[in-house]
């Protein structure tokens, strides 16, 4: 079978790639994935869109977070144009309670680089915050608040792009993992599956926690990309409670515009184990309860987790492999894969379809290491 492009994984990253391509006019492009399209990491996310909430210091991954944040808007718009899916862009802001006092040490600091950067943060006292929130615990010291950082329902989104793929022939082949890739001459034309070779122009790694079980040399793939177990709850109260998302040192809670709570998330390194835990359930049923005791005496009702590809310096992995020509890689977003979708679907197209390079082709690079390297020299 012989496509333009062929892109392994069918995760948010792999679908926003393919729909970023075919906006641009590519046609043939097939997407393979292991299992169930947006089954995996995409589909256990919570959607948070928030990288002032989550940012310590300013930098590189900040700036491409906080870029893909501003596609947001427009991302969602068209995807209702072209599919009728609203994805339930939630733009109420997000609110950060300090519950210790290192809590509010950390506030601080956060405040000042950003107010310094002109980014939009509030500091809010516990009345204030209360007043907005008035289901929080009454423990909160002080907090933050930040309009800029939304959330999305990531199912939707899941949903929503693989409409986009069937509406416009997209091929998408599931329950068929890529064993091999095909290497002629140093250049890339393929994947082996077990009972079918996939040919290609051009080939993209977008397989998520599993990329690394991909044949690609270790000498241009330094990085090793590991599986990250994150549980998450739900609780589904009678009435409505939340109108922001809540983000602390305990974890956070996203409401949903059907009512749901949805709590997360443990960061668990436990290899392929995907299963949920009593163990972590409780810890998250105790962690929602410290941030809104109202939650005690709400049942759980649901529970899930997925497996997020991370690799050691917690940054993504973006960009062209230069010992192996048409080989594209877009892996290792840990916990911001839905935020990174629509930047990252642009940079890989502009540098397929136009050679058009981002900077962050460079920061986030398969060899990042060596260059970093070169560059010291």
């Amino acid at each position: 079978m012989n496509s333009e492009v062929l892109i392994i994984g069918g995760g948010v990253i792999g679908l926003t790639v393919a729909r970023s391509l075919h906006k641009k006019g590519v046609r043939g492009i097939t997407i393979l994935d292991r299992g169930k399209f947006g089954r995996e990491a995409s589909f256990a996310a919570a959607g948070m869109l928030a990288p002032q909430s989550e940012s310590d210091s300013p930098g590189a991954m900040f700036d491409i977070c906080s870029e893909s944040r501003d596609l947001y808007p427009n991302f969602a718009a068209e995807l209702l144009e072209e599919t009728g899916i609203d994805i339930e862009l939630e733009q109420s802001g997000t609110l950060v309670p300090a519950f210790t006092e290192q809590d509010r040490i950390r506030h601080g600091e956060i405040f000042a680089w950003q107010t310094a950067a002109g980014l939009n943060v509030q500091k809010l006292s516990a009345e204030e915050l209360l007043k907005l929130e008035p289901l929080l615990s009454q423990n909160i010291k002080s907090g933050l608040f930040f309009p800029g950082d939304w959330q999305v329902n990531n199912r939707k989104l899941v949903s929503a792009l693989i409409e986009f793929a069937e509406r416009s022939s997209i091929k998408l082949i599931e329950n068929s993992s890529a064993d091999e890739l095909l290497i002629q001459d140093s250049r890339c034309c393929g994947v082996r599956s077990k009972d079918k070779i996939y040919t290609a122009g051009t080939v993209i790694a977008a397989a998520g926690a599993w990329t690394s079980q991909l044949n690609i040399d270790h000498s241009e793939m330094p990085l090793n990309v590991e599986p990250v177990r994150g549980q998450m709850i739900a609780f589904v109260p009678s009435k409505p409670t939340f109108h922001h998302v809540i983000f602390s040192s305990y974890g956070y809670i996203v409401p949903r515009r059907n009512g749901k709570l949805v709590v997360g998330a443990t960061v668990e390194h436990c290899g392929f184990d995907d299963h949920t835990t009593a163990e972590g359930i409780e810890k998250l049923r105790t962690n929602a309860v410290k941030m809104a005791p109202f939650l005690h005496d709400l049942k759980i009702d649901d529970s899930w987790s997925g497996l997020r590809p991370k690799v050691s310096d917690d940054l993504p992995v973006i960009g062209r492999f230069t010992g192996i020509e048409e080989l594209f890689i877009a892996t290792a977003h840990f916990r911001n894969g839905i935020l990174l979708a629509p930047i990252t679907g642009e940079i890989i197209a502009d540098k397929i379809v136009g050679e058009n390079d981002s900077p962050y082709l460079d920061i986030f690079s398969p060899k990042r290491k060596a260059l970093a390297s070169q560059k010291a020299i």
